[in-house]
């Protein structure tokens, strides 16, 4: 074995190839080849989109081990730990398996070199066929149709949603974009676009490979009536549906999508109505309108493109606090900065920018400056635990602390709680 540590393998895996993103999939599928040369004996799910995929994962996960499956999930990035992107039956892969896997693959793949992300797709297979799994489900990392999760051959295909991110990779327009996702169909197979306005390219390419579309408001609709929600499909219905655990009311969007993805595979897979229900009330994902409650509440939300911010922005408004919302912002380079601002304009009252390091990094300065220019108050401050504690000076009980633009961004609060929760200022100067 290489190294002896996962902290060592991530490093080296971060330097291997000469680019960290590089889409294609002959490195994987020639990889694959030689670590299962056979079609994998499990039911695989793909789940595409701009936004909602790590929600769709989390809520078929739910419901799927509800009805008694053995599930792999793979997601990315991670938000803490490495380990959380590959998880059998409910729990994350430790170290001794990620680093065997690792290795195995580093054994076969000869001279050919793999991303980061390759690597972990990779590992993550290798781990789903050693577990004996019932049903694999892949999130796309970027796109769909050159990302490495489509080297394998899904029996359903998700794509949640639609809209401008990584245009440098997949195009400058919902249409381009649309087509980049839509390959993770296939031929014959479930194909469901939960998108409200699919583009005509992803329409277009699914009837092209003869792909079994269902789109929501044609094929599939669901609607809510208080504190319960109904789905239907032609003459399937489910009525009195459990709001989802999730926050937010995008959610319910994203949890008919999964119920409609399972049913898509409803001869193959069977998931009753308790499971359903079972599934929406205990689904959890960290970072995704993730509340810490206390005098002054923290918010913590993963968005980090216009789409999602204009999300947040709507469940922040269906869920009004008494005092000031405080905005914690930092973002990545490669992200349409602008647009989100944009999007949560009239909905903070003050931003603190966070610097946020490495190759796709931005600066504080850099944020503070464009929010300034459209006469938003801002403040560089810093790394993001430094942001935190200039929100946390400003802030009295009734406020609330929203921190977003990134994983990279949330994921030092929450390793942080317990230190959020320390005395804060007992009033506000008027």
């Amino acid at each position: 074995m290489r190294f002896a540590t996962l902290d060592d393998w991530l490093r080296w895996q971060e330097t291997l190839h000469p680019r960290t993103i590089e889409l294609g999939l002959d490195r994987v599928r020639a990889v694959l080849q030689q670590l299962q040369p056979e079609p994998p004996p499990f039911i695989v799910i793909t789940i595409g989109g701009t936004n909602g995929k790590g929600s769709c994962v989390a809520l078929l996960e739910a419901m799927l081990r509800a009805a008694g499956y053995r599930v792999g999930a793979y997601t990315s990035p991670h938000l803490l730990r490495y380990n959380e992107r590959i998880r059998i039956d409910g729990a994350e892969a430790d170290d001794a398996a990620l680093c065997q896997a690792f290795a195995r693959i580093d054994a076969v793949r000869g001279e050919r070199s793999l991303t980061y992300f390759e690597f972990g797709t990779l590992a993550a297979l290798e781990l789903f066929w050693q577990a004996g799994i019932d049903i694999a489900l892949l999130e796309v990392g970027l796109g769909g149709r050159l990302d490495a999760v489509n080297a394998v051959d899904s029996d359903a295909a998700l794509v949640v949603s639609i809209d401008l991110d990584h245009t440098e990779w997949l195009g400058p327009d919902r249409d381009s974009i649309g087509y980049e996702k839509a390959g993770i169909y296939r031929p014959g197979r479930p194909a469901l676009c939960a998108d409200p306005a699919p583009p005509q390219r992803l329409i277009a390419h699914a009837a092209t490979i003869g792909a079994r579309l269902q789109c929501l408001g044609r094929d599939y609709r669901f609607a809510r009536d208080g504190d319960v929600w109904r789905w239907q499909s032609g003459e399937a219905r489910l009525d009195d549906l459990p709001l989802p655990a999730l926050a937010g009311a995008h959610q319910l969007g994203n949890a008919a999508a999964a119920i409609a993805t399972l049913a898509s595979l409803s001869q193959r897979i069977a998931v009753p109505p308790a499971a359903i229900r079972a599934g929406l009330q205990h689904v959890r994902l960290p970072g995704r309108f993730q509340i810490v409650p206390g005098p002054v509440e923290w918010i913590l939300d993963v968005a980090h493109n216009p789409h999602g911010a204009t999300a947040l922005a709507a469940h922040l408004r269906e869920r009004p606090c008494a005092g000031l919302t405080h905005a914690i912002c930092g973002l990545l380079a490669d992200k349409d900065a602008g647009g989100v601002i944009q999007a949560l304009t009239g909905v903070v009252h003050d931003w603190y920018t966070t610097t946020l390091d490495g190759p796709r990094g931005r600066s504080a300065v850099e944020l503070a400056e464009l929010l300034s220019a459209i006469g938003a108050r801002a403040a560089a401050a810093g790394d993001v635990l430094s942001a935190c504690q200039a929100a946390r000076a400003s802030a009295v009980p009734g406020d609330r602390i929203v921190v977003l633009g990134s994983f990279h961004t949330v994921a030092p609060v929450l390793a942080a709680q317990p230190w959020l929760l320390s005395p804060l200022s007992p009033s506000r100067e008027t």
